[in-house]
């Protein structure tokens, strides 16, 4: 082999499958590699593809008593009982007034499956870690612990959704409970 193609083939990307997995892996942790990205309204979001196990669209759910707001009620998805959350309301924007052309994202969070109400899906969006920029922190108890960080892609913001923190806090409603400490989101699994 000579010299000028030992080089060459250097800076080519590594053909063997096994190799690609060396790249992947050097990816800082938590950053994902792709988005499936969705609209609520006029803004864009986007969540781990890693964690979308199927998209499917609205149907009739059943409601359950007690429950925040923002947990719409559950789905019974082929013997797994999945809670639906309205990311509108759980943004702090209204309740969704959901039609047959709102969509359900089911995605998995560690060993829970959740599905997320969004107005539509976008696009399918791949990422560099330089385009997740940090959210900004304005003020103390602001609804931003949702998000992982914001993405701009195609000169689009995107707000990528995190989703542990997503479903581990629920935050005071009009001031109830301010100060004190936020309590865990229901369970997908009941006792």
């Amino acid at each position: 082999m000579s010299q000028a193609t030992a080089s060459a083939s250097a800076a080519e990307p590594p053909r063997n499958p096994a190799d690609w997995k060396a790249t992947e892996i050097a990816r800082p942790a938590g950053v994902p590699s792709q988005l499936i990205s969705f609209a609520i309204g006029d803004d864009q979001y986007g969540v781990d593809i890693m964690a979308v196990r199927e998209i499917k669209g609205w149907s009739e759910i059943t409601h359950l008593p007690k429950q925040p707001d923002y947990v719409r009620g559950v789905l019974n998805l082929r013997g797994v009982i999945v809670p639906i959350i309205d990311l509108r309301c759980r943004f702090g924007q209204g309740l969704t007034e959901a039609t047959a052309l709102h969509i359900v994202i089911i995605v998995q969070a560690g060993t829970r499956s959740v599905g997320l109400l969004a107005d539509r899906v976008l696009d399918i969006v791949s990422l560099d870690a330089s385009q997740i920029q940090p959210v900004p922190r304005i003020a103390r108890g602001a609804r931003v612990d949702f998000l992982s960080g914001l993405a701009t892609v195609d000169n689009a913001m995107i707000a990528v959704i995190d989703l542990p923190n997503l479903l581990a806090l629920q935050v005071a409603d009009d001031g109830e409970n301010s100060g004190a400490e936020p309590k865990p989101a229901v369970s997908a699994q009941r006792r």
